[in-house]
């Protein structure tokens, strides 16, 4: 079993769903990232996604934009990324790191060495927005049969026949995107994602984790009844963003304003009671 295997199981276990946690490596530097990376476990973070910088981040919404937009402002590289990974392995060995972002970057690492490094640093999963399933000989294949798990997005508009092409190689969990667009824009409708989890459910035992517009405590408990997983992330960048000075650099507030987000976000999936109070 992989770590995310290990993880999903285990929150099973506790009878609760997982929060899934997303920052971009290097936003706004190098030190400031790498203390909130290394400070989400004990914030609340059950599985961390890991942003690869991209000048041209095209499923996200602004707040992720511009915080790759910092990051290679910033000087952060690939290698550098998973330099980071490296560093926080030293001193966590359990919560599983999904490295988050488009294929041009490992393409030119190339993609043998990416996924050697990848492994070496502990990276456990890739989530890899713009290679479809036709594509999977390029990374997917290669990185399963490494032990890299290969997570795969479903969206409101994978239908019954797309569906399986999608799944075939999943591995670790599905990602869900609750909506119809880019990241960060709009909320999810609890209602439909409901039904569109159902159907995925119908085609694999894999745990699914919901996210794009995912903001707050009371989202996160809402489906966290439905999901075994909740991905936040532009709500995270969003609260980096604006504890920053204006000349864009990190603050005293900077890494307790992130984690302090977190905290109060996993407070929703360990205190059910508490959050469906705020709902009502």
């Amino acid at each position: 079993m992989t770590r995310i295997d290990r993880k999903f199981e285990e929150l099973k276990r506790e009878g609760r769903a997982g929060l899934v946690t997303f920052v971009t490596a290097g936003d706004p530097d190098y030190e400031t990232s790498l203390k909130i990376l290394k400070g989400l476990p004990a914030a609340g973070a059950d599985v961390i996604e890991f942003g690869m910088p991209f000048s041209d981040p095209m499923a996200d919404g602004p707040a992720i934009q511009m915080s790759s937009q910092r990051a290679l402002k910033g000087g952060q590289t690939m290698v550098k990324t998973l330099a980071m990974v490296r560093s926080f392995r030293e001193q966590d060995q359990t919560t599983p790191i999904v490295l988050m972002g488009y294929y041009n970057l490992i393409y030119v690492y190339p993609v043998d060495r990416f996924i050697l490094d990848a492994i070496k640093a502990g990276v456990d999963g890739l989530i890899v927005v713009d290679v479809p399933p036709e594509e999977d000989e390029e990374l997917c294949v290669p990185a399963l049969k490494a032990g890299l798990n290969f997570v795969r997005l479903a969206t409101p508009t994978t239908d019954a026949k797309r569906l399986p092409a999608v799944l075939a190689n999943t591995s670790g969990f599905v990602y869900y995107v609750s909506i119809a667009g880019i990241t960060g824009t709009a909320a999810p409708d609890i209602g439909d994602v409901k039904a569109h989890l159902g159907c995925i459910k119908a085609h694999t035992a894999l745990p699914i984790a919901v996210g794009f517009g995912v903001k707050t405590p009371e989202q996160v408990s809402a489906i966290a009844e439905i999901a075994e997983g909740v991905v936040v992330g532009s709500a995270i960048v969003t609260a980096l963003a604006d504890s920053l000075d204006q000349a864009g650099k990190a603050t005293a507030a900077t890494s307790s304003g992130v984690l302090g987000l977190v905290g109060r976000l996993a407070s929703a999936l360990r205190h059910p009671a508490e959050a469906a109070a705020l709902r009502a």
